[in-house]
């Protein structure tokens, strides 16, 4: 029995640890040393405040956002695209009428240059010449709302012919108000040349 201890000796502490270090660095060498992560801890890591730790930039980033949305829908709206135009101005039939407003040279449009042209002339120390421009504007402004009023008739029927009595939606005031504006101030933006009239 004696003999048989001898000849395996019970291994030292110094070389139980000398061992276990072995197997660790051997462990660490095979994989990647630190057991794999639940998916507990995962859903934890992925997992963002709902109130973020730094308002400022919580605040600045929320700002930049509405910016952009905002720069979007004021884009969508000029280029006339439908889902960011108000109410009044949605459907094929205002679209139409915006075309054929903006293919037509209308004696409206040019109202405000008028009245700036009138504006200027009332300065002369002139009262001959200021009652002549005074009149001048009240006649080019009944001119325009007569063009006006007839260019409300004529969409009317030409929609009427495209689409029936019962389809017509009211469009005479609103061709009658997109006309009184300068082309270039028209929101939404023509789309179209001039004379190029809309089927």
């Amino acid at each position: 029995m004696a003999a048989r201890d001898n000849a395996n000796p019970a291994p030292s502490a110094a070389e139980q640890a000398s061992a276990e270090a072995i197997a660790t660095a051997e462990a660490i060498a095979a994989g990647k040393g630190r057991p794999t992560p639940t998916r507990k801890e995962r859903e934890a890591a992925r997992k963002r405040p709902l109130v973020p730790n730094d308002r400022k930039q919580a605040a600045r980033e929320h700002r930049e956002k509405m910016n952009a949305a905002r720069e979007r829908a004021r884009i969508g709206m000029a280029n006339g695209e439908e889902k960011y135009l108000p109410q009044r101005d949605r459907g094929p039939q205002k679209k139409w009428v915006r075309d054929y407003v903006d293919a037509r040279i209308s004696i409206g449009e040019f109202l405000i240059p008028v009245m700036f042209v009138v504006i200027i002339l009332t300065f002369i120390p002139s009262v001959e010449a200021q009652t002549i421009s005074i009149l001048a504007l009240w006649a080019f402004f009944l001119v325009a709302v007569l063009d006006s009023t007839l260019l409300g008739f004529i969409v009317h029927r030409k929609l009427v012919k495209k689409h029936g009595a019962d389809k017509v939606e009211k469009v005479r005031w609103y061709a009658a108000m997109r006309s009184l504006q300068l082309r270039i101030l028209r929101l939404p933006k023509p789309q179209v040349k001039r004379g190029q009239f809309p089927d």
